[in-house]
């Protein structure tokens, strides 16, 4: 086979997806590890309001203007709070994983 062959896409489609099922293993411990250090992060490193956003925008699933109005604030103070609470687990994360 010829080297343009294969460097094709659907070549390197192939082997990436093999390479994928290869490797695809039970992560199940690592997930576990991953939740509590982010349970322990959001309990240790995060104000009680930034607590509260997080928890209405990913568990209730709601937008920043929707808590922004069930809040009384303006969207912009949400899209910040979010931004700092994302940057403070982040970090906390970072040095624990």
């Amino acid at each position: 086979m010829n080297r343009t062959c294969l460097d094709s896409p659907l070549v390197q489609q192939a082997e990436l997806k093999r390479w994928l099922q290869e490797d695809a293993g039970d992560n199940s411990q690592q997930l576990h590890r991953l939740r509590r250090k982010l349970q322990q992060a959001r309990d240790a490193e995060l104000t009680d309001r930034q607590r509260q956003i997080l928890f209405m925008r990913y568990e209730q699933q709601l937008t920043p203007a929707q808590i922004a109005r069930e809040l009384g604030v303006h969207r912009s103070t949400v899209s910040r709070t979010l931004q700092r609470a994302q940057n403070r687990l982040y970090h906390y994360l970072q040095y624990t994983l």
